[in-house]
């Protein structure tokens, strides 16, 4: 579980984050969105304990980072890229953090393939791409078998395939019951992956919940025959209607039921859509009404 209650930090008058509360919950995946300087980065640093908060509370399974016993074990984050020393070869990072978190070189090697890097281990890191930064961050997050993972933007640098493979890893982690919270602007990808979001502005909350309910739900795009008789019986029917001159948008009625009621009627059917709301959509009114 992590968990941030009032979380604020202030650098003189300028509040970074203010009164930040939200709930990341094991076996979910919860995004953390916001536009560039809204307050996600710092907010994962105090969650980490990298950055002190002016007051309220960021908690992992009830504690804070610091107060936790073998942190590492616990907690796995991605946070940064080149963290390791470009003159390293990726297996001597890997072995190296081992013995820092206390994991075996068995668990060590094998993550290495598990990210795909088994044959690049011996290439010095500095000699990487950024995607293969990003799977070297990833392996080390995994090396202490943290039911906690804290990532910012794991997905920079990774091709398709990439962004595939750290999806599925993630949801894996959660299905198994892992605390996934992850903050990324590929708002596409991340939508593939996420249950519940956090959106920030400004520092703030703005909005939080699971993803099925911030979504506004499907609307019907419909052209028809008779637009104006289709609004009255759609209407009649329970279903909020607007037009946009070129095409009605219904909602509150299954395809299925716009269809039928449109045959009861006689009229005919040119066109009929459902449109379901993006995250991204969700993300920009959000943001755009601040």
């Amino acid at each position: 579980m992590i968990e941030t209650r009032e979380l604020t930090k202030t650098y003189g008058r300028v509040d970074a984050v203010r009164d930040v509360t939200f709930t990341a919950a094991p076996g979910r995946v919860t995004g953390l969105l916001g536009l560039n300087g809204s307050g996600k980065s710092t907010t994962l640093r105090m969650l980490l304990g990298l950055t002190r908060p002016t007051r309220g509370q960021a908690l992992i399974n009830g504690s804070r980072y610091r107060d936790l016993k073998n942190p590492l074990r616990q907690v796995g984050a991605v946070l940064e890229q080149g963290l390791s020393h470009p003159g390293q070869t990726g297996y001597a990072h890997m072995m190296t953090q081992a013995k820092l978190s206390g994991a075996s070189r068995e668990r060590a090697t094998a993550l290495l393939e598990y990210v795909g890097l088994e044959d690049a281990g011996g290439k010095r890191s500095g000699e990487y791409s950024l995607g293969m930064r990003q799977r070297l961050a990833v392996a080390t997050a995994l090396l202490g078998e943290p039911s906690v993972l804290i990532l910012d933007e794991p997905a920079n640098g990774l091709d398709p395939p990439g962004m595939a493979w750290l999806r599925g890893l993630l949801r894996d982690h959660a299905y198994a019951g892992g605390t996934v919270l992850i903050s990324s602007h590929l708002l596409s990808e991340l939508e593939l992956l996420v249950d519940d979001v956090v959106i920030i502005g400004e520092g703030r909350v703005l909005r939080a919940g699971p993803l099925d309910e911030l979504r506004a739900g499907t609307q019907l795009r419909i052209r028809g025959g008779d637009h104006e008789r289709l609004t009255t019986a759609y209407e009649q029917a329970g279903a909020s209607v607007a037009t946009d001159g070129r095409a009605l948008w219904v909602a509150g009625l299954s395809p299925e039921q716009a269809g039928d009621i449109a045959l009861e009627q006689r009229i005919p059917i040119y066109e009929l859509v459902a449109e379901t709301q993006h995250l991204e959509d969700v993300f920009l009114s959000v943001a755009e009404a601040r």
